[in-house]
């Protein structure tokens, strides 16, 4: 039981909106070997804390490992998430993938190093999980992160889609789990703070920020002071999805639907 009220209320909510998704989608099935991905940040730290406190109060065994990957930045402390790992007790590997050495050679200067350290990223993960024996891999995106790709995808690659809870890897090998998914950044950034968890700043990049990712959270903060509850609502409406009234005729014909018929409304602006 956490001694900090706080904390504790926190904590319930957390696991609450983990158990709720779980049951939803399947997340976690009993003899899952899950490969958390720990990278030193707070989202990666709250998942793992979460998900071991699941473990031992779920009603079926499954368990735990979690990976860190040190991709070659120079300085990064990986002893710090190892001696966390090791005072918990967490069954834990360490991998070391000289992946910056890449990044800085094939993205020019100036440029976003985002997309191509995490595809490499990625890739040394999804080789690790095989050899540990892992049948999932969770990761640890957030609601926040759900909204922020819906609209990155909407604005900038003309496609309808987010980052979902449960997917089969592009390469067949891996199921890749979002515990979180359903979790506001806001809680999980109050957990990790009162938890003090000893965070790892990413710091390849320095202060460079990926900059349409950054509008599309300065536009989620303005909506929100509007309205309190847009995200809830962007959440609800990725959950509440209309075929019938988008634009995608492959997608009908996938889901063996007609096209709708016109109504009169529809004829009267021809």
């Amino acid at each position: 039981m956490n001694a900090d009220p706080e904390l504790g209320r926190l904590q319930k909510r957390l696991l609450r909106e983990i158990g709720t998704l779980n049951e939803e989608f399947g997340l976690i099935e009993a003899n899952d070997r899950i490969m958390v991905c720990l990278s030193g940040g707070k989202d990666s730290y709250a998942m793992m804390d979460l998900l071991d406190t699941l473990r031992r109060r779920a009603p079926v065994p499954f368990s735990l490992i979690c990976v860190n990957l040190d991709q070659g930045h120079p300085g990064f402390p990986q002893h710090v998430i190892q001696r966390w790992c090791e005072e918990r007790g967490y069954e834990h590997k360490m991998l070391s993938v000289n992946t910056y050495a890449v990044v800085l050679e094939k993205i020019p200067a100036g440029k976003t190093y985002c997309s191509l350290c995490s595809r490499l990223r990625r890739g040394v993960l999804y080789n690790a999980a095989v050899e540990l024996g892992c049948n999932k891999i969770a990761l640890g995106h957030h609601r926040d992160d759900l909204l922020e790709t819906a609209l990155l995808n909407l604005f900038f690659s003309g496609q309808l889609k987010t980052m979902p809870p449960k997917l089969k890897s592009d390469d067949g090998r891996n199921v890749v789990i979002r515990p979180m998914a359903s979790c506001a950044e806001d809680d999980i950034a109050a957990y990790a703070k009162l938890s003090a968890f000893p965070i790892v700043p990413c710091d390849l990049c320095g202060s460079q920020e990926n900059l349409q990712r950054a509008q599309m959270k300065a536009l989620l903060k303005t909506l929100e002071a509007q309205n309190p509850a847009v995200k809830q609502n962007m959440l609800h409406a990725l959950r509440n999805v209309r075929p019938t009234h988008l634009l995608d005729r492959d997608l009908l014909s996938r889901l063996g639907l007609t096209l709708p018929q016109a109504n009169d409304d529809s004829l009267m602006m021809l």
